[in-house]
């Protein structure tokens, strides 16, 4: 079994909208890729989506026929919280939470391309730097970035990442590549939508920690 599919992310609808309880199932199984990565500094990433969904989950519970999509809480947000937002609640912890499902995606997508460092073509280390450099690394200061960086370069070895994301089992690489191309076609859209509705809204903001 692959550790993607096992939970895989719905077919959004022709407006894009994400579906809030199936969001949030669905990305509630993510946080166990970073345990893929080896290195512990990952678990900041891993700590720091568990955090942000479980804000998300807070503010959907207590109406969750009002927020029945994701831009149902942001849009909320906004009208209670005009002078704070979107730095606030739910709002503030998905802004975070994409970024971390942009560097999930990626990552996968780079490895799903064939992307590699021809002369340690068994490293995933360009896979995971790409990630970082795209997804997080202008909202960290300097500090963190440091303690990132020798994440990176701790990175697993290809065949482990892989192994890992098939849950142990040995699976050719071909076919877990197969698994993490499928797995990326809605979960694919689905980032995307996200980052296009905080456009759209004018939600996003790039302070950095």
């Amino acid at each position: 079994m692959s550790l993607l599919l096992d939970n895989q992310f719905v077919e959004l609808p022709p407006d894009k909208s994400v579906d809030t309880k199936l969001f949030l199932e669905a990305v509630s199984h993510l946080p166990s890729f970073f345990d893929c990565l080896g290195s512990k500094v990952f678990g900041i990433i891993k700590s720091d989506i568990n955090g942000n969904i479980t804000k998300i989950r807070a503010v959907y519970v207590q109406d969750p026929e009002k927020y029945v999509t994701l831009q149902h809480i942001v849009e909320a947000e906004r009208e209670a919280h005009a002078a704070e937002w979107p730095k606030v609640g739910a709002t503030l912890a998905l802004m975070w939470l994409k970024r971390g499902l942009r560097f999930i995606q990626v990552l996968l997508q780079s490895l799903a391309d064939g992307e590699r460092d021809e002369n340690k073509p068994n490293l995933i280390r360009v896979n995971v730097i790409k990630a970082y450099e795209q997804a997080l690394k202008k909202y960290h200061g300097w500090i963190v970035q440091k303690i990132f960086d020798a994440a990176l370069h701790a990175a697993p070895y290809r065949s482990n990442f892989l192994k890992a994301l098939s849950k142990g089992e040995e699976v050719k690489e071909e076919d877990c590549l197969a698994n993490v191309r499928l797995f990326l076609v809605n979960y694919s859209t689905t980032v995307d939508a996200i980052y296009e509705m905080y456009t759209n809204l004018n939600a996003e903001l790039d302070y950095t920690v």
